[in-house]
């Protein structure tokens, strides 16, 4: 082992610092490396002191849009700093051609990913300003345009990058057309539920909490429309996923919607009830309904009180009136009350509700026959033996 031997050992030696890692020099990936720590640990730094910043000048606004905005943006902006140490950690290596490209889409796909990604978090917040417009659009508008918002920026995004690493688009969307209409042939029904939603939100037909009714599908509080089903919540808390194709289709009674609610009676009373009587009942009745502020006035809905038609075995007063109150539990001890008056009126009276009877008359005919006796009559002769004794 000579001189010449660790000559040629050194030589191998820098020849690997120098060609260490695919023909760049050591060095420089340790460099690299330690640019791209530094940022990781500024990371926290940077972005605290980044959302304080943002923080500090959403606060000093009337709005909290911008609140939500900076709070759907913290994970991007916490996501900057990787993307400045991977830029700046493959700014001091010395590439070939091929690998200097390839850094540099690496670096240009970073951007685009994380620009996109913010527009998606950004999304929310920004369509909830839309529920501002009333009168123009729902809840359920805001939500679909919502949807379709991050769907869009999740294509774009993807097509960006694509086309950064010179992947042409076009032909993946045409080959896309192509099974589209092959896909829409076997999926009618997923697009026919995506129309009737659209139809259904469109309409404005109704909006998450409503209580609806579809006669023959489900009667519940509406949970969530969504683009191929709605979730209504039955009065049992089950959870129906309603196809939006029979939404679209069928004839939906929207309760949440009524300005009152109806109560509709009749109430017997017995015929022995005299015309003074019917007059007295019936007045204290509709003072009642009139006096209370719990019913709507006649001004407002149709309001009866009225004796209506002799029954079979009563005389009915038909009693026909809405409440102020659309809440169904306030609308049942509405009607209790209402029930209690009109029991005190009617024994005030001096008379009593109707119950079903029927009455029974027996009558002899002229011709009737003589009734067949069960027992023989007694011997005539012993009839006299018996009187004379």
């Amino acid at each position: 082992m000579d001189i010449a031997s660790f000559r040629d050992f050194w030589d191998l030696v820098t020849t690997v610092w120098r060609e260490g890692v695919y023909g760049v020099d050591i060095s420089h990936v340790l460099l690299a490396l330690f640019i791209f720590a530094i940022f990781i640990a500024l990371r926290n730094l940077f972005t605290r002191f980044v959302l304080a910043a943002l923080k500090r000048g959403a606060a000093k606004t009337k709005t909290d849009v911008d609140d939500r905005i900076v709070a759907a943006l913290y994970d991007p902006i916490r996501f900057v700093p990787i993307v400045m140490g991977v830029f700046f950690a493959t700014s001091v290596l010395d590439l070939e051609e091929g690998t200097r490209i390839f850094f540099y889409n690496v670096n240009r796909s970073l951007v685009a990913f994380t620009l996109f990604w913010a527009l998606h978090r950004m999304t929310t917040p920004v369509g909830m300003v839309l529920l501002k417009a009333k009168g123009v659009l729902t809840l359920a508008m805001v939500e679909w345009i919502i949807k379709a918002a991050k769907i869009a920026f999740i294509a774009l995004g993807a097509a960006t990058i694509f086309e950064l690493w010179g992947i042409a688009v076009g032909p993946i969307i045409a080959g896309l057309g192509l099974f589209g209409v092959a896909l829409a042939l076997g999926a009618q029904d997923l697009f026919k539920n995506l129309i009737g939603g659209l139809f259904v939100i469109g309409e404005r037909r109704f909006n998450a909490g409503d209580w609806i009714c579809v006669d023959g599908v489900v009667e519940g509080t509406v949970q969530q429309i969504g683009f191929r089903t709605t979730t209504v919540r039955r009065f049992d808390r089950a959870p129906v996923y309603v196809p939006n194709a029979r939404l679209a289709d069928n004839a939906v009674t929207n309760f949440s919607r009524m300005s009152h609610r109806r109560i509709r009676w009749m109430v017997g009373v017995e015929y022995r009830t005299t015309l003074e009587q019917l007059k007295q009942i019936r007045d204290g009745i509709e003072r009642y309904i009139h006096e209370s502020e719990e019913f709507a006035k006649p001004t407002e809905v149709p309001t009866f009180v009225r004796i209506d038609s002799f029954n079979d075995s009563s005389i009915d007063i038909m009693i026909y009136c809405f409440t102020n109150t659309i809440v169904w539990g306030d609308w049942l001890e509405i009607k209790e009350r209402l029930a209690y008056t009109i029991k005190e009126i009617v024994e005030g009276a001096g008379t009593s509700f109707a119950f079903p009877s029927r009455s029974l008359y027996l009558e002899t005919l002229p011709d009737a026959p003589e009734v067949f006796p069960l027992s023989p009559p007694p011997d005539k002769g012993s009839a006299e033996t018996a009187s004379k004794a």
